[in-house]
């Protein structure tokens, strides 16, 4: 148990910086796509969000298995991966790593309920014969096959879609008797465009990315991106299909100013700054000269290129070649390597050459095969049991420092 939560916190630790870096890059490529169309700014954001799941699962399931050291991101050292630095967070890990699951469990408890919701919803809603006929129309019309149902429901901020193998468009009642009816439908083609691009699906798995990486800002950022590009992306493809952007625009701006306060649910595939697509839908983005577009996205280029040069002087931590007293084994604190039965059984025998990174405090962070003795549950063996040794550190100007040794281990039968 205390290598699952050693190996967690250090990950979470890490990601402060992963994610920073994750964003500024993000935020540079989107700052230079702000004239492109919303697909591409769309996928970018969704893969800086991926990314950051991606980044510390790996490290994550490598230091599970022993690959990568529990505090370090890296072999070579990383920043504040020092004994002085990172070292000093180890006995709080088990308020971290509690303090991180409390707050995950309260946003799955969230998100848990909004589905709950979203599911009483679509079963006791109220029906409307002729806005659903209206609607079942206009899906296939669009392209869409499956049937979509309409639900009428008091207290929302305006229509959602919700559910993915049985869509769910929720109407407030109040559009539904207040708004007229051409606007009222050219908002029907917007929640169909969520259905169409199956939208529902990637909001579910960005409330998963939410609810496990709650506390980095930037997970939230780019989150709030994607769902403002899907916004767009959907706006244009309802527009050809509700009269025209201006329509459809007029229909936002007459929701807008019903001003409902009521929370959306949970979960909706929605999002987005009302004024800004009404914005857009009546005032394309034109173009703009290149170097005005390279200088906005400066500051967040400066940013990842602060995030990389702390990555780089992390590097000053690197292992010492040719320390002037080189790292020595304690066999006293290791068992002699098990020889594998089946290995025994066959009469193997041969010599394997092994190569250690040795830490400040004399442990074992990294070990490789260098030269094979022809049998590779020999080599795994050696290189597994050794591994598990204490080391005398070697010293550089008398102070103990981390370096490759070379070890043979031969395999004789007596």
């Amino acid at each position: 148990m205390t290598t699952w939560i050693d190996a967690i916190g250090w990950t979470l630790l890490h990601f402060l910086w992963q994610g920073t870096l994750i964003a500024a890059a993000t935020a540079a490529a989107l700052l230079l796509l702000r004239d492109a169309r919303p697909q591409q700014r769309y996928l970018v954001a969704c893969a800086g969000l991926l990314l950051c799941v991606l980044w510390p699962a790996l490290q994550l399931i490598l230091r599970l298995d022993g690959a990568m050291t529990v505090h370090d991101a890296y072999p070579a050292g990383t920043p504040g991966a020092g004994a002085g630095g990172s070292l000093a967070l180890r006995p709080y890990m088990d308020w971290i790593v509690a303090a991180w699951s409390a707050g995950s469990i309260a946003l799955a408890l969230r998100t848990a309920l909004g589905l709950a919701w979203i599911g009483r919803a679509a079963r006791n809603g109220g029906r409307d014969a002729v806005w659903q006929a209206r609607l079942t129309a206009l899906a296939r019309t669009m392209g869409v096959t499956r049937t979509v149902r309409l639900r009428i429901v008091d207290g929302l901020r305006g229509p959602v879609t919700a559910l993915c193998w049985h869509p769910v468009v929720l109407m407030p009642a109040a559009l539904l008797s207040g708004m007229p009816p051409d606007l009222l439908q050219a908002l029907l083609a917007h929640e169909i465009a969520h259905i169409r691009r199956h939208d529902y699906l990637v909001n579910l798995l960005q409330n998963a990315i939410e609810t496990v990486l709650f506390y980095h800002p930037a997970v939230w950022w780019l989150s709030h991106r994607i769902r403002r590009e899907r916004e767009l992306i959907a706006d244009a493809i309802a527009a050809t299909h509700a009269g025209g952007n201006r329509r459809l625009a007029q229909a936002l701006s007459e929701l807008e100013k019903r001003q409902f306060t009521h929370p959306e649910p949970a979960l909706a595939a929605n999002g987005g700054d009302t004024m800004d697509r009404i914005t857009r839908l009546l005032r394309p983005t034109t173009r703009r000269n290149a170097q005005a577009t390279i200088a906005t996205a400066l500051p967040a280029l400066a940013l990842a290129g602060a995030c990389l040069a702390g990555l780089a002087h992390a590097n000053a931590d690197m292992p010492v070649e040719k320390p002037e007293h080189h790292a020595v084994v304690d066999f006293k604190t290791c068992a002699k390597p098990v020889w594998p039965t089946a290995a025994l059984a066959a009469q193997h025998t041969g010599t394997v050459t092994l190569r250690f990174l040795i830490d400040r405090d004399g442990s074992v962070t990294e070990s490789q095969v260098n030269k094979s003795s022809g049998h590779e549950s020999l080599d795994e063996a050696a290189r597994s049991g050794i591994a598990k040794c204490h080391f005398k550190p070697a010293r550089s100007g008398g102070k103990p420092v981390k370096s490759w040794v070379k070890m043979q281990y031969m395999w004789v039968l007596e």
